[in-house]
């Protein structure tokens, strides 16, 4: 008897033509976050995934909890695989499932037969296996709407599986078949969120942080590397661009009128997002940005900061959320706590003490006219810095 860990793919499975690419990317991906634990066999078939590992000493409970954070999965579970013959599953179920069977009062049998050559059907399996478990645990009955343990039976390609309850996965579909994007990251709630979102459809992250010393500490930039560290369990290793922002701010703050600041700030921002996205091949942006949540997220304020970008859409994965579920992601995620931690970013620093919320385009690309934009976007691009994140 070897355990294992069996995967549903979900949404991937209805692919057509293409479906192979996203199941290559998948694997490549389990492959890629399992690989720190040692080695496992990885392989597919019959719409599912198996996790084989190859040594006595696999870290089993540290790989399930990997597999739970790769996009792509659906459902999984810790299981046993034992030879196609019902007197092997009989003693599987009984010897892998005892602990929790011995806790339980009720339980059923599911049974699935995707290898239509065994020759027990799937009704013959439950019931049989059902008939054992009552006999080998008497203190046991059957309730087939509620019970406190499922017993499941899966006869596939390579061997009879057993299980019990499967855990959701993180859905999605795989990271490296959606594209690429680079995200930009502050140091609050919103923006981890937002790339784990976009990570979820696939996306490859190239994260940018502006950073505003003296005004902004090492400490508000470790909070984000942290951040990204959290993300990148799920959408696997990425390269962080920190980009200095301290001499366009300042500008800002000196040439442009004092309302203005925030949108100029954020236009400023994505024009750099954005020549670094055409250097790293991505073809989006993304922000995490909610509708109405502050002065430079209403419907005027996005359209001026979108003006700003030429060559590729802007992507707000959160638009449409209000803060209780932005925060319910982000617990979910172990980014909250974090995020929460009091280091100023520079979104934070002059900030105007009465934002218009509703700006008027001609005037903000007036008022930008007075500071020499390319200048100023070309040094703070010759100034980043790259942190690798993730394994």
């Amino acid at each position: 008897m070897q355990e294992i860990i069996l995967i549903k793919m979900g949404e991937l499975t209805l692919k057509g033509l293409n479906k192979h690419v996203f199941e290559d990317a998948l694997l490549r991906n389990l492959r890629r976050a399992l690989a720190p634990l040692g080695e496992v066999r990885v392989r597919s078939a019959q719409s599912a995934i198996y996790v084989e590992p190859k040594t006595p000493d696999y870290d089993m409970d540290e790989a399930a909890a990997r597999v739970g954070r790769v996009f792509g999965i659906v459902q999984y579970a810790r299981a046993c695989q034992v030879e196609k013959t019902m007197d092997a599953v009989r003693a599987g179920a009984a010897e892998y499932l005892a602990a929790a069977l011995e806790d339980a009062h009720t339980f059923k049998v599911n049974a699935k037969r995707a290898d239509k050559r065994f020759p027990v059907g799937s009704p013959e399996i439950c019931a049989e296996l059902g008939a054992d478990l009552l006999a080998r645990f008497p203190h046991l009955s059957v309730d087939v709407h509620q019970p406190d343990v499922t017993v499941n039976v899966e006869i596939r390609d390579f061997g009879a599986y057993i299980h019990g309850t499967q855990l959701h996965g993180a859905g999605g579909i795989p990271v490296g078949t959606g594209g690429r994007a680079a995200v930009l990251i502050s140091g609050g709630i919103d923006s981890p969120v937002a790339a784990w979102t976009i990570a979820k459809r696939g996306v490859e992250l190239t994260p940018v942080h502006f950073a505003s010393p003296p005004y902004t500490s090492e400490r508000a930039e470790q909070k984000v590397i942290d951040l990204l560290k959290k993300v990148s369990a799920y959408s696997g290793p990425m390269t962080l661009r920190i980009v200095p922002f301290t001499e366009i701010q300042e500008h800002i703050a000196n040439d442009c009128p004092e309302e203005l600041f925030t949108i100029i700030m954020r236009r400023y921002m994505m024009k750099i997002a954005e020549r670094i996205a055409q250097r790293a091949q991505a073809q989006a942006l993304v922000t995490g940005e909610s509708l109405g949540q502050v002065a430079s997220q209403t419907i005027q304020a996005i359209g001026c900061t979108d003006e700003a970008v030429k060559t590729m859409p802007v992507f707000r994965p959160l638009i449409g959320m209000d803060k209780e579920e932005i925060i319910r992601i982000a617990r979910r995620i172990d980014t909250f706590e974090t995020s929460i931690l009091p280091y100023e970013d520079c979104c934070t620093v002059f900030t105007p003490k009465h934002p218009r919320t509703r700006p008027i385009l001609h005037y903000v690309v007036e008022a930008e006219q007075k500071m020499d934009e390319e200048a100023l976007i070309a040094r703070a691009i010759d100034g980043i810095r790259r942190v690798k994140i993730g394994e």
